[in-house]
């Protein structure tokens, strides 16, 4: 069963990573809009995603002296961030990881962000599939991959703070 989850996660990234899907945005029946699927970090810096991104981006300020413990490390992950553009949670911390991808230098191919749905009927799914198998349950949901395998995620919120978080799954601190 492991041999098969990571062969799945291994091409997950690779077929991930690689596309460039266009930018799905769909407007629901209360007259708000979300994004949909595989999207770059400039989508949620466009329209009305900019007003909470750019905020929380701005005026969040990182840890830098823990993101220097881990920052060399890093660079050995891939990361696979599903989050909800209508959920309240991953306004709040997907920019502040974002910032701290950018203070660490972290390329920007090795994180692929996915917008989930809200509607009922498609609940945390992504148009692409990409959430299958993964048990994305809550969002924003934080993979960290090292060489094709999970190590471990960050769920909804950090439970001390996103640098001591990160820190402790990249440095083998559990």
């Amino acid at each position: 069963m492991k041999t098969t989850l990571s062969m799945f996660l291994a091409l997950l990234l690779v077929t991930t990573l690689a596309a460039q899907d266009e930018v799905k945005e769909i407007e629901l029946s209360n007259g708000n809009s979300i994004l949909l699927g595989s999207i770059p970090e400039d989508a949620l810096r466009q329209a009305s995603y900019s007003n909470w991104y750019s905020t929380n981006y701005s005026q969040y300020f990182p840890d830098l002296d823990r993101i220097s413990q881990f920052k060399e490390e890093l660079k050995k992950y891939h990361i696979l961030v599903f989050m909800g553009t209508w959920c309240g949670d991953s306004q709040r911390e997907v920019p502040r990881f974002m910032k701290i991808l950018d203070v660490a230098e972290f390329p920007e191919e090795q994180v692929k962000l996915v917008a989930v749905d809200q509607r009922r009927e498609f609940y945390k799914q992504s148009p692409g599939g990409e959430e299958w198998g993964l048990n994305i349950s809550r969002v924003p949901t934080f993979i960290f991959l090292k060489n094709g395998k999970e190590v471990d995620r960050i769920v909804e919120y950090p439970l001390n703070t996103l640098e001591l978080d990160m820190e402790k799954i990249l440095l083998g601190m559990q």
